[in-house]
């Protein structure tokens, strides 16, 4: 199972994002609930979640964020 977690597990209060991954708590608590496509779906929006809240992104491309 893909999954953007990079192991900075901290939540930013304000903007409700893991600051490693750029998941919502939502989202993290659903993981291994949701189908490959609907997680695709929302990898697929993480990098630019990141770089609109402002968090530093680890990894340079959603690619890298999944291994």
């Amino acid at each position: 199972m893909d999954s953007p977690c990079i192991k900075i597990c901290e939540i930013d209060e304000g903007r409700g994002l893991c600051l490693g991954c750029g998941r919502t708590r939502a989202e993290i608590a659903r993981w291994t609930s949701y189908s490959d496509s609907e997680r695709r779906t929302i990898m697929t929006t993480l990098a630019q979640r990141l770089a609109d809240s402002g968090a530093l992104l680890a990894a340079s491309t959603p690619s890298d964020i999944t291994n």
